[in-house]
C-alpha cells in the first residue's frame, strides 16, 4: 500500500497543477469568480485537515503517555529530552545561519528598489499579522496549560505534550496501580493509528485540491514573477536538506538511505499540503517500521514539532535579510548575527502561532525598525515556499528522532514489508506472525509490543 499511496500523491500534485493552470486561464481575469472556484477546489483539502486536526491531539497524548510509562525511569526520560533538545538548538543555529548566508550570496532582493509610503505602513497590520514582537515571558508561560480540554481543542501540542509529560510520569511512579490506565491508553493509541489508515486514504485527493485551488488563484505565472526569490530560497533549503541528510548519515550510517525511502510519503504529504500535522501520523507509522521504539518517537517527535522547525527557522533569517535588501537597507554583519540570536529565541514560539513563520518575520521586523510591510510583497507566493519549509521540517524531525534513538542504543532493525500467502512457512517468533511473505505492495504496521 505505501509505494502504491505515494505514487498517488504524486499524481495528485501533478493533476493539480494541470487542473489548476487549466482553471485559471478558462476562468480569465473575473478574481472574484477564479477565488470562488478555488475555495471548492480546495474543500477537500480542507476536509483532509480538519481530519487530520481532529486526531492530532489524541494521537500525541496517548503515543507520548504510552511512551513515558513504558520507558519506566525518569532518568532516562531527561537524558532522552537532554539529547533531543541538543540537536534542536544546534539544528537551529545551523539552520538560521544558513539562511543568513544564503540571503546574502545570492541577494535575491537587491534591484527591487521598494519604498516605504504612509499607507503601507498603515497596511501592514491589515493583513491579519501580528506585528508584535514575540517575547520569551509569553512563550515560557504558554507552554503550560491552564486547561487540558482546551489545549486538545485548539491542538496546541507543546502544551498537550506539558500535560502528557505529567500524566506519564506519574502513572510510572504508582507503578501497579497505573497499570488498568496504562492498558487503556494502549488500546487508545491503536485505535487512534486505525483511524489514521482511514484519514490517510483521502490524502492525494487532498493534494490535489490543494495545489488545483492555489495555481487557480494566483495563476502559474506567479511563480515566474517571484521566481528568482521562491528558487534561490529553495537552493538555500536544498542545502540544508543536505547538511541534514549528512549529519545523519554520521549516526546511522548507511540506514539513513533506508530511512529516506521510508520518510519520502510523509515529506511528500507536508510538501504538497503545507501542514506539518498531515504529516505527523504517517511519520510515526514510518518510524515504527524504520525501527525507532514507540517509547522514543511518542516522545521526541511531538518535542520537535515544538522546537526544531529546520526550514521554518531558515525561512525566517532568509525573509528578513530579504525585505531589507528590497528596500536598499544595508545591514551590518554585527547586526545580522543580532537578528540571529533574536530568532533563536522567537523560533521557538512558532509552533504556538498562526501564521508562524510570517509572524516570527514581522515581529524580528519589528524589533529592528526595517519595514514589516515588506511582507506584503512575499505573501502571494508564502505558500509555494512554506510547502518547502514545511517539508524541511517534517524530514529534520525524522533524522532528529532516529539520531536520538540511536544515541540511545534503541535502533531496532527495520520492520520488513509483508503480504500474506497461504503457502509460505509460519516464521520465527521474532516475527510475530506466521504464514507471511516478503513483498513491495503492502505494509503491515507494529504489532503493538513494539517498542513496549
Amino acid at each position: 500500500m505505501a509505494p502504491r499511496l505515494t505514487r498517488y500523491i504524486i499524481m495528485g500534485m501533478v493533476l493539480g497543477v494541470a487542473a489548476g493552470t487549466g482553471a485559471h486561464f478558462a476562468l480569465g481575469e473575473n478574481a472574484e469568480l477564479s477565488g470562488r472556484v478555488a475555495g471548492y477546489l480546495h474543500l477537500p483539502a480542507d476536509v483532509f485537515l480538519h481530519l487530520i486536526k481532529m486526531i492530532i491531539a489524541p494521537l500525541v497524548f496517548s503515543t507520548l503517555v504510552a511512551g513515558i510509562a513504558h520507558m519506566g525511569d525518569s532518568a532516562a526520560l531527561g537524558r532522552i529530552g537532554g539529547r533531543a533538545i541538543g540537536w534542536f538548538l544546534v539544528a537551529s543555529l545551523i539552520s538560521i545561519g544558513l539562511g543568513l548566508v544564503m540571503v546574502n550570496l545570492l541577494a535575491p532582493g537587491e534591484g527591487l528598489n521598494l519604498t516605504r509610503t504612509a499607507a503601507e505602513a498603515g497596511a501592514a497590520g491589515g493583513m491579519g499579522i501580528e506585528t508584535g514582537g514575540l517575547n520569551l515571558r509569553d512563550f515560557i508561560l504558554h507552554i503550560f496549560p491552564t486547561s487540558m480540554v482546551q489545549a486538545m481543542a485548539d491542538n496546541q501540542i507543546l502544551q498537550i505534550v506539558v500535560f502528557s509529560l505529567f500524566v506519564g510520569v506519574a502513572l510510572t511512579a504508582i507503578g501497579e496501580k497505573g497499570k488498568p490506565i496504562v492498558t487503556l491508553v494502549e488500546s487508545l493509541v491503536e485505535l487512534m493509528l486505525q483511524v489514521t489508515g482511514y484519514v490517510m486514504r483521502v490524502s492525494p485527493i487532498a493534494v490535489f485540491g490543494a495545489l488545483a485551488a492555489s495555481i487557480t488563484r494566483e495563476g502559474p505565472g506567479v511563480l515566474l514573477t517571484y521566481g528568482e526569490l521562491v528558487g534561490e530560497f529553495y537552493i538555500a533549503l536544498f542545502l540544508l536538506w543536505g547538511l541534514l541528510i549528512l549529519a545523519g548519515a554520521f549516526f546511522l550510517g548507511r540506514r539513513i538511505l533506508t530511512l529516506l525511502r521510508y520518510v519520502r510519503e510523509p515529506v511528500l504529504l507536508a510538501f504538497s499540503t503545507a501542514s506539518s500535522e498531515a504529516a505527523y501520523p504517517k511519520m510515526l507509522e514510518q518510524l515504527d517500521r524504520f525501527g525507532v521504539p514507540r517509547r522514543i518517537y511518542s516522545f521526541v517527535l511531538p518535542l520537535g514539532y515544538s522546537f526544531n522547525l529546520d526550514g521554518s527557522m531558515m525561512y525566517a533569517s532568509f525573509a528578513t535579510i530579504f525585505i531589507a535588501q528590497a528596500y536598499g537597507i544595508d545591514l551590518p554583519i554585527l547586526t545580522q548575527i543580532t537578528i540571529l540570536l533574536v530568532l533563536m529565541v522567537t523560533s521557538k514560539g512558532i509552533a504556538a502561532v498562526p501564521r508562524a513563520s510570517l509572524v516570527v518575520v514581522a515581529a524580528t521586523l519589528g524589533q529592528f525598525n526595517l519595514p514589516v510591510e515588506g511582507i506584503a510583497f512575499i505573501l502571494a507566493v508564502d505558500h509555494f515556499m512554506d510547502m518547502g519549509r514545511t517539508a524541511t521540517n517534517v524530514l529534520g524531525n525524522a533524522i532528529a528522532t532516529s539520531v536520538v534513538t540511536k544515541w540511545e542504543g534503541m535502533l531496532e532493525v527495520e520492520e520488513p514489508e509483508y503480504v500474506a500467502h497461504p503457502k509460505a512457512p509460519a516464521h520465527t517468533a521474532a516475527d510475530g506472525r506466521a504464514g507471511l511473505e516478503l513483498a513491495d505492495d503492502m505494509v503491515i504496521t507494529s504489532d503493538s509490543h513494539k517498542g513496549a
